[in-house]
């Protein structure tokens, strides 16, 4: 790392602490030449993810409108906000690990149902409807026995 102060090549780190609950390092230097201390920070720099909508249109994948519409379909459910935060961190971390930084709206919104159906039927049979646009009563019902039958097997 070059001085900030004389532009000497060559510093040394003498403190390094986690910031930002790991995501951020701050290290503490000292130029060989001058003598004069500074601060660094280090980060990730990731690309963001994208999420392709049904009608083509691309936007920046919103941690916060996915963990939104999942608390609409666990409201009044015993499940908790960490729960709930724990999937949608899981559902990013499953697309950072991906090659492809784009994602269909339906691949997220199925990735979603998946992880719903296993922590609270209830709240996933809530987002199901919502995600899926369910017309009636009838198919409502059809996933509800769809449901059943999975869980009868």
């Amino acid at each position: 790392m070059k001085c900030p102060f004389c532009n000497y090549e060559d510093t040394k780190v003498i403190d390094s602490r986690s910031q930002d609950e790991n995501a951020t390092i701050r290290r503490r230097r000292v130029c060989e030449s001058c003598g004069k201390r500074f601060t660094t920070y280090e980060r990730i720099d990731t690309i963001p993810i994208t999420v392709i909508k049904n009608d083509g249109n691309r936007e920046i994948f919103d941690k916060n409108k996915l963990l939104g519409g999942i608390m609409k379909s666990c409201n009044k459910r015993p499940v908790t906000v960490k729960q709930m935060e724990a999937l949608v961190d899981d559902i990013e971390n499953c697309i950072m690990v991906g090659l492809d930084k784009e994602i269909e709206s339906k691949v997220l919104g199925n990735m979603v149902m998946d992880r719903l159906k296993e922590l609270d039927e209830v709240a996933y049979v809530r987002f199901a409807s919502v995600y899926r646009q369910f017309k009636d009563i009838n198919t409502f019902m059809a996933e509800l026995a769809k449901l059943l039958n999975e869980k009868n097997s």
